[in-house]
């Protein structure tokens, strides 16, 4: 995505083809969104947004990813259906129902993998637990609006990680 002008373009991964774009989100959320990573300063953006498309107008109500430094990436579909890192400590998480494993990933210590389980979702809300080994993993995403200024990217859910106690906080998007 790139502003050119007045106008914001979108042009799909892997097609030649692009479409005008009008933010119909309350509030104008999703061009916010795209402002807090570059867009406004002519950044070009790798960006993720549900929404319709209506001849060449892509009409986006919400934001999956956006990101200044972003490559074309290929959908999730059953390989991964979440994904969500944080920082400080670095860690991130994968969701897997094609390799029926959850993997957490942290800065310095052993990967963490459990099996997976549809995630609960209900009023914005994801939930998934799991234990192996003596290790209980619960994620909790919330669909909310979530900044990773060291990656300068936006996300459309905020995580919540706890394993074995152990708090982490950061971003989520779906796959």
């Amino acid at each position: 995505m790139m502003k050119s002008g007045d106008k914001l373009v979108f042009a799909p991964c892997r097609d030649r083809s692009y479409a005008t774009f009008e933010d119909v989100s309350n509030g104008q959320q999703v061009t916010k969104a795209l402002n807090l990573v570059g867009l406004e300063t002519g950044k070009k953006l790798y960006v993720e947004v549900l929404g319709i498309l209506e001849n060449s107008l892509l009409k986006a109500s919400e934001i999956n990813m956006a990101r200044s430094e972003g490559r074309c990436q290929l959908p999730g579909g059953q390989e991964e259906v979440w994904r969500a890192a944080g920082n400080e400590p670095g860690w991130a998480l994968v969701a897997s129902p094609a390799n029926e494993m959850v993997m957490l990933k942290r800065q310095g210590k052993p990967d963490i993998s459990v099996p997976y389980a549809a995630f609960k979702t209900e009023a914005g809300v994801a939930q998934f637990e799991a234990s192996k080994d003596n290790q209980k993993l619960a994620v909790r995403f919330e669909h909310k609006q979530c900044r990773d200024t060291m990656a300068d990217a936006v996300y459309g859910w905020t995580a919540t990680v706890t394993l074995n106690g152990q708090v982490l906080k950061g971003c989520a998007w779906q796959r």
